[in-house]
């Protein structure tokens, strides 16, 4: 729990200072820190068993947790900035959750993300186990995830970089790589070999890389940046729901059917779910906040949750 909590308080100010610092290329800023996840999650799959045969796991608990304490240096080089339409010497609205809550674009766009994650996290799961079904050995079943991994972290950043290209519109970005992850997780059954998992993997863990980023800088074109660490907070509680229903009920699926199709299937039908979702969003149909603008420029519309982004004509 207090490991959980810890995290928690590290991950949503990063990336709400992350998208502070970078209001014009929000999107690229956001794929580039989040793409660290994937590298030090290929570091930490050889490190971690190294660890633990070399000092046990009390040993290998403590270097974990000396590694995780040079957050608390990082930490300590984020300086807050003033919010562009916001002066410094004003005083913060202090009901920001209880405005959130009654935000209906935030609670759809929240929803959404509970849906996604309830299928998103089935394949880095269930992956290994379904490579084992279709006759891979623990070497080609842990080629098959490292491969998704490493590609997912290529996704971040490209995902990114292209939402940051002019006259670009980011919920659509978000749109389109949200049901490209549900079309793929909807084949993956059709990976009945290792090199046809392989490929369709590779797929997924690109696709699914790619919705990340553009998760977190969409969150600024729906509440706008004067709520964004709190957007980003209460979305990802929300979310935690989803996440921790997608992996047990994939398993659940797999217990009763006797293999894993009829997992990846539900999963790939939350994941169309949520996306279906984002196109109710008045940001949907307008350009990008974070395209074309000069850095550090405010953008033209208000960043108060109760008021919904004005679509354009």
């Amino acid at each position: 729990l207090p490991t959980g909590l810890g995290w928690a308080l590290v991950f949503t100010p990063s990336l709400g200072t992350v998208g502070r610092y970078f209001p014009a290329r929000r999107a690229l800023a956001t794929g580039l820190v989040v793409s660290g996840a994937s590298i030090s999650g290929l570091a930490l799959g050889p490190l971690v068993p190294w660890l633990l045969d070399t000092y046990g796991w009390r040993g290998a608990l403590l270097l974990l947790a000396a590694i995780s304490f040079n957050l608390v240096a990082a930490g300590a080089l984020l300086r807050p900035l003033p919010i562009p339409d916001e002066s410094p010497g004003l005083p913060r609205d202090r009901p920001g959750l209880a405005r959130l809550l009654r935000h209906g674009p935030f609670l759809r766009y929240a929803l959404a993300f509970v849906l996604v994650d309830a299928g998103y996290y089935v394949p880095f799961v269930h992956g290994a186990a379904r490579a084992h079904e279709v006759g891979c050995d623990e070497h080609h079943a842990g080629l098959v995830m490292a491969a998704m991994a490493a590609i997912d972290g290529g996704g971040r950043v490209a995902a990114g970089w292209l939402a940051t290209r002019p006259a670009t519109h980011l919920l659509r970005h978000l749109f389109a790589w949200a049901t490209l992850t549900g079309l793929t997780s909807l084949l993956l059954p059709l990976g009945t070999s290792f090199g046809g998992l392989l490929t369709l993997a590779l797929a997924y863990g690109f696709c699914a890389g790619a919705v990340v980023p553009l998760q977190f800088a969409g969150v600024a074109e729906v509440v706008g940046a004067g709520r964004l660490v709190h957007a980003i907070g209460l979305m990802q509680m929300f979310e935690s729901f989803g996440s921790l229903l997608g992996a047990p009920l994939a398993g659940w699926l797999r217990d009763v059917t006797g293999n894993y199709t009829i997992s990846f299937l539900a999963a790939g039908a939350f994941l169309l779910a949520g996306s279906l979702l984002i196109l109710t969003l008045p940001g949907f149909s307008r350009a990008s906040r974070g395209s074309g603008d000069k850095e550090g420029v405010p953008p033209p519309t208000t960043d108060h949750p109760d008021t919904p982004p004005i679509p354009s004509r």
